[in-house]
């Protein structure tokens, strides 16, 4: 039996993508089969595709780590929600039919009708009251997040400036730390701002019309989702014993980091996010306690992904960008935008 995928033919513009069919996957052993329901196209899904990597990172070494022509990992994907279609024998904790949400991570595969995934891995059940589109948008922004968040170890009370909160991951790191007791001053657009401040912002700084840098308030902490900002600049922002934490890095900063262009009590966190089971059932539990829930921008229904890869492009999405399936094999554009509004109305 074939299924439907997304898969990336070669680097480059969303045209690159095309719907294909593919094998079914037969779980193995150890494995429950997810029949998908809702994937994102994130930013990972972007720099993937296009070969858009942060500043300084050379395109050999991208294509080294990614694949020479084209990704070798072909169907993208970082984290998707749906219901368990099969078991292995020798999984444990699932059963046939319940609703799921997973992170595949880095290692992809979201974007087509079925994924097969340890069961013992970053698969979790949805609580109740979430419905697939929002399930879906669980995983890429609140994970890293938290990760980041706590090798910062932000603590109650504490200042933290979040830039790019807007995105999936700032959003996400917006109400998590106005959760654990952070008093939040966000950097976005002023067209974000009041729905920023909506997620638990004390304070919006409009980039467009104040420099960040020049205003002259200090922090505990600093979380800069964004990146292209050298280290040197964040120093004057940050208080004594301060925490920098930085999620998209490039080369740049790397190399930054081995000449310590910051005041010596400062931390700086840096790298890829972790990517944990026990994180997914920390944004569950509090999903389950109202707070927090993901950010979604726009809903495409699968045949259109091309179209959610060109939104995502933009660089302008709020939160997180999420593709439908509805297992009815149709591989044509559909016009259809029912998804968001249903999904808004339910809200």
């Amino acid at each position: 039996m074939n299924m439907r995928a997304a898969i990336c033919l070669g680097y480059g513009p969303p045209e690159r993508v095309c719907i294909v069919r593919l094998p079914k996957p037969v779980p193995k052993p150890d494995e429950i089969l997810i029949r998908v329901r809702a994937s994102t196209v994130s930013s990972a899904d972007h720099r993937i595709r296009a070969l858009d990597m942060p500043p300084g990172i050379p395109l050999w070494l991208a294509r080294a780590a990614l694949g020479w022509r084209r990704p070798r990992r072909g169907v993208l994907g970082t984290e998707l929600a749906g219901t368990v279609e099969a078991v292995g024998k020798a999984a444990k904790n699932f059963r046939v039919g319940e609703r799921v949400f997973a992170f595949p991570g880095v290692e992809l595969g979201g974007h087509a009708d079925y994924r097969c995934l340890p069961a013992t891995g970053r698969v979790v059940h949805m609580p109740d009251g979430m419905d697939f589109i929002e399930a879906a948008a669980m995983s890429f922004g609140g994970t890293a997040a938290l990760d980041f968040l706590r090798r910062g170890q932000a603590m109650p009370g504490e200042r933290i400036l979040i830039r790019g909160a807007s995105g999936a991951v700032g959003s996400a790191a917006v109400q998590l730390a106005r959760h654990s007791g952070l008093r939040v001053a966000a950097v976005c657009s002023g067209d974000n701002a009041a729905w920023v401040e909506a997620l638990g912002a004390e304070r919006v700084i409009d980039y467009r019309k104040t420099d960040v840098f020049a205003h002259g308030e200090r922090y505990d902490l600093v979380f800069d989702t964004v990146g292209g900002v050298p280290l040197a600049k964040w120093a004057p922002l940050l208080r004594p014993r301060g925490r920098l934490l930085l999620l998209a890095n490039g080369l740049s900063d790397v190399l930054q980091v081995c000449g310590r262009s910051l005041p010596r009590d400062v931390s700086l966190v840096t790298g890829m996010a972790g990517e944990r089971r026990q994180d997914l059932e920390h944004l569950a539990a509090l999903f389950a306690a109202g707070a927090y829930r993901p950010a979604i921008d726009r809903v495409y229904p699968f045949a259109r992904i091309r179209e959610a890869h060109a939104y995502v492009d933009t660089g302008r999405k709020r939160g997180s960008v999420v593709v439908t399936f509805d297992h009815g094999g149709a591989t044509t554009l559909d016009s259809s935008t029912t998804d968001l509004e249903r999904h808004r109305a339910t809200s």
